[in-house]
Order: structure tokens, then C-alpha cells, then sequence
């Protein structure tokens, strides 16, 4: 298995494939990367050369924030967001939808499952 910035990518995939499960590399810029370099996408990442690899190495390293710096990046923003107590900071710090979806009928993914709340007793006694 070929290692590209901490990762160990798949070497039976094409490589533009393989380039995916890096995080911060989705299928477009894995295409981009691999045409700066010159190399044929469908390629098997075990046919590669330790060259060939360098130069991918390289293009990623000089171009693209990945894994932990990307994720370093993304939880700062959040935190200056959460730090400012902007609208979006306290969706996030509520664990509700930053986006602007509706959350009464939807939006389990982010709140997850349902908390389910006792219903009154003796409603029936007061009807009667």
C-alpha cells in the first residue's frame, strides 16, 4: 500500500480513487492532481513509481490543506464561530442544524434520537 501523507491508499483502486480517501481530496481534485502530474487516472496505485509518487506527494503537499492540518482548520473556525456567539457558533454549541433546515420534523441526524418525553396521567379523570 503506497503512503501519501500519513495514509496508507488502497493499491488495488485507480488511483484517482485511491486519492479520495485522503481527507480534504474528493474525486475532481484527485483528476486535477493527477493531470498537473501527468499520470493516467485509471492507473493502479501499486503500478506507480516511487517517482511518480514523489511528484503526487509533492503537488498535494505544495496545493492542498489534508487530513490533520484541514482538520485542524476546520475545528478553529467552528471555535472562533462558537467564540464570537454568532448565530451559526450556537447552532453548533447546541448540536442543532447550522444551515437553516427545519428541525421540528427533520434533522435527527444532527440532534440525534428521540428523547421522548411522559405524557400527562390524569387527563381522563379531569374530562369525566
Amino acid at each position: 500500500m503506497p503512503r501519501v501523507s500519513g495514509v496508507d491508499i488502497p493499491a488495488d483502486k485507480p488511483i484517482w480513487v485511491s486519492l479520495t480517501y485522503l481527507y480534504g481530496i474528493g474525486p475532481t481534485n484527485s483528476r486535477q492532481i493527477l493531470k498537473e502530474v501527468g499520470i493516467d487516472p485509471q492507473r493502479r496505485a501499486k503500478d506507480l513509481s516511487e517517482d511518480e509518487l514523489a511528484k503526487i506527494i509533492g503537488v498535494i503537499d505544495r496545493s492542498y490543506p489534508v487530513e490533520g492540518a484541514l482538520r485542524r482548520n476546520v475545528l478553529q473556525n467552528i471555535g472562533r464561530l462558537r467564540e464570537i456567539n454568532c448565530y451559526r457558533g450556537n447552532r453548533h454549541r447546541r448540536g442543532l442544524p447550522v444551515r437553516g433546515q427545519r428541525t421540528q420534523s427533520n434533522a435527527r441526524t444532527r440532534k440525534g434520537p428521540r428523547k421522548t418525553v411522559a405524557g400527562k396521567k390524569g387527563v381522563k379523570e379531569l374530562g369525566k
